[in-house]
């Protein structure tokens, strides 16, 4: 494990102390089911699993929200907070080293959601504009919010909408799953007894089946995904080859993935969408209007943002706002990040708190700096 901070750190912790966040310190080893449930495919495949001398599943913390969220559930402390951090990750990655820095922000407990997520992008700019004088940035926003509420308004069944949204974070995933919505899939040969509990939607038994099996063979619930996860899987896969949609809702979904205009723009593209499609997107519509304005406040041009309907990033917890931040001389992104409102109550707060958060990924600056940071 390496101890070298960069240089630049100390920067970066004034310019959290000058925006109220706190800093906190989450140990590195944490509990591995929260990440497993919460944090999405692409990053549960990455994850540096290990056990307790009690057999608990522990991991290398890959990142930075979820645990800074159970400490602060832990803490019992009061809300609206904003904490702050510095300090290594550690995922499994084909580009390089597996251990890296993370720096953000995680602002729990604001019930004005818009400037919360409006503060959120002014505060991962800032640090970017600090760390990166003089390199234009380019911000892309998503809104997962918008569009499982084009989903619901479109009239799909629940089962569809939930597989979309999982695939949202993903181009793959989602065109993967938009090819099998316009032609569904043929049903797959199946063992009889999971062909006839599937057939059954019988998830409960379903799960302990596949738990069986999975002991018999060797495998670890935590290896991947659960008995409890492959048994839903496999009965939404068996009800949404049932359904097809109609081609004018379909033609309507791609119009609506096709949006990408700068965001001083988009609510109109999206009234205008609604419009056309003659769907209603409700308090989604409004709310993403409001933040609109709240990024204006914050001083941040919305003509040099841009709002791409398509685009969601690979986590699961999210639910509204989604974001990165990128630079016309990196391939990948500098900071990324977005809303969870559901995602302290999944990780056992007594009580419905809202959260925003970013993360800037510190070596991908310290690259762009000449090995300077």
């Amino acid at each position: 494990m390496t101890s070298r901070y960069p240089a630049i750190a100390p920067d970066i912790l004034a310019l959290f102390a000058a925006r109220n966040a706190a800093t906190v310190d989450v140990p590195v080893l944490q509990p591995a089911d929260p990440f497993l449930d919460m944090a999405g495919e692409d990053l549960r495949r990455r994850i540096f699993l290990t056990e307790s001398e009690t057999g608990a599943a522990l991991c290398l913390r890959p990142e930075f929200t979820i645990p800074v969220c159970l400490d602060h559930i832990a803490s019992q402390a009061g809300t609206p907070r904003r904490y702050s951090y510095l300090g290594e990750v550690f995922r499994q990655r084909r580009e390089g080293g597996n251990e890296f820095f993370q720096a953000g922000i995680e602002d729990l407990g604001d019930k004005d959601t818009a400037a919360a997520d409006a503060r959120s992008i002014a505060d991962a700019h800032a640090l970017l504009s600090l760390a990166l004088p003089g390199v234009p940035l380019t911000v892309t926003l998503g809104d997962q919010s918008v569009f499982e509420a084009v989903l619901a308004a479109l009239g799909l069944p629940r089962g569809w909408r939930m597989r979309l949204a999982r695939a949202f974070g993903s181009a793959e995933q989602l065109a993967t799953a938009l090819a099998d919505l316009a032609n569904p899939p043929k049903n797959g040969a199946l063992p009889e007894a999971v062909g006839a509990l599937v057939a059954d939607g019988d998830q409960e038994r379903l799960a302990e089946h596949i738990a069986a099996e999975m002991a018999d063979a060797g495998l670890s619930p935590t290896a991947g995904r659960t008995p409890q996860e492959i048994a839903r899987r496999l009965v939404e896969k068996a009800e949404l080859r049932s359904v097809r949609l109609s081609s004018e809702a379909f033609s309507a979904l791609e119009a609506f993935l096709a949006i990408d205009v700068p965001l001083n723009e988009a609510a109109a593209a999206l009234e205008q969408f609604a419009k056309s499609a003659g769907v209603s997107l409700g308090s989604a519509l409004a709310n993403f209007s409001a933040r609109v304005q709240a990024v204006a406040a914050e001083g941040m041009s919305a003509a040099t943002i841009r709002y791409d309907a398509a685009f969601g990033r690979p986590l699961d917890y999210y639910t509204g706002l989604v974001f990165e931040i990128s630079s016309g001389e990196a391939d990948r992104p500098l900071a990324g990040g977005g809303r969870y409102d559901r995602l302290l109550t999944l990780l056992g707060a007594k009580s419905p708190i809202p959260g925003v958060g970013f993360s800037v990924w510190l070596d991908r600056i310290e690259a762009l700096r000449g090995g300077k940071a």
